[in-house]
């Protein structure tokens, strides 16, 4: 991953104390929870092979609690809800809450597209630290990549709504050899839109990715 916005103003960024910690006993890892494969959009290089509904065996919230409970006991200082959709999941901001109060702070990867002002509100008011939105490009490639029109309308929307309510809010965006040319533009979005964050990440070819391999950049273009 690189946090161009990091590059670019020198900012320390709240999990730079993670990384750079000195002395005493260090906290223990950054979890990053697939905490379920529902999802409303099918990217094509979805990692998590996401489907429509939730997937056989995923936690209930009794599960998921104890779960959080014992990265707490672990120190874990951050844990990302990521997915498929983690607002897909009903009991989302219940275990928002649960993860603050065992000291955990939480954070959430989304596709956007289903944040609303109300849910930008709650997403607030539970103490979310932050919200990173994804998009694969502009608006036509980000539908295309993603499989839903409109996909890049309503995740622009998430995180219009995020930025009206002073939820900390970035974005996220894979590259690869389809998209790479958008990424100017995306940098004109990012400032247009008073997005403070901007990460890059490299295609993961497992999952859906799997078939993608031929879209990674060449060492050439990277």
């Amino acid at each position: 991953m690189l946090s161009i916005s990091k590059m670019v103003s020198g900012q320390k960024e709240g999990g730079d104390y993670l990384r750079y910690q000195i002395g005493g006993r260090p906290p223990g890892p950054v979890v990053v929870w697939n905490s379920t494969r529902a999802c409303n959009l099918r990217c094509r290089h979805c990692y998590a092979s996401a489907t429509a509904g939730p997937a056989e065996g995923e936690l209930t919230t009794a599960e998921a609690k104890r779960f959080i409970e014992g990265l707490a006991k672990a120190r874990v200082p951050v844990l990302l809800f990521s997915g498929g959709e983690p607002l897909m999941r009903p009991d989302f901001f219940e275990l928002v809450a649960y993860a603050r109060a065992q000291g955990i702070r939480p954070v959430i990867s989304t596709n956007g597209t289903l944040i609303s002002l109300e849910v930008a509100r709650r997403i607030k008011e539970a103490g979310v630290g932050y919200v990173g939105i994804s998009l694969d490009g502009l608006e036509e490639l980000n539908d295309r990549m993603r499989k839903v029109e409109g996909a890049f309308q309503m995740a622009l929307t998430g995180i219009r709504n995020c930025v009206a309510v002073g939820q900390r809010v970035g974005l996220r965006f894979t590259i690869t050899r389809e998209n790479y040319r958008d990424i100017a533009a995306i940098f004109d979005l990012v400032e247009r839109e008073g997005i403070n964050r901007v990460c890059f990440y490299h295609l993961v070819s497992v999952g859906r990715g799997v078939n993608l391999r031929d879209q990674d950049l060449d060492p050439a273009t990277k």
